[in-house]
């Protein structure tokens, strides 16, 4: 049995970045909506929340894709 150690490599550094990327994107969504929720004046607390808002959506739509991946 032969171990290719670059192509693990090159897996272990997609995962690490998609891993930093996913709780970005989830603590910036936790951030804009506690911010919409403080009860800011004008139209940035609604921003803030809709800025939240897309990024849960990514977050979800990054984990929908990783599933599909593993199924097909």
């Amino acid at each position: 049995m032969d171990i290719d150690w670059a192509a693990l490599g090159s897996v272990f550094g997609v995962s690490l970045v998609v891993t930093v990327a996913l709780v970005g994107f989830f603590t910036l969504g936790i951030v804009g909506l506690s911010r919409g929720a403080s009860g800011a004046q004008g139209g940035s607390g609604a921003a803030a929340k809709a800025g939240g808002y897309l990024c849960f959506a990514l977050c979800a739509a990054a984990v929908a894709y990783g599933i599909y991946v593993i199924v097909v």
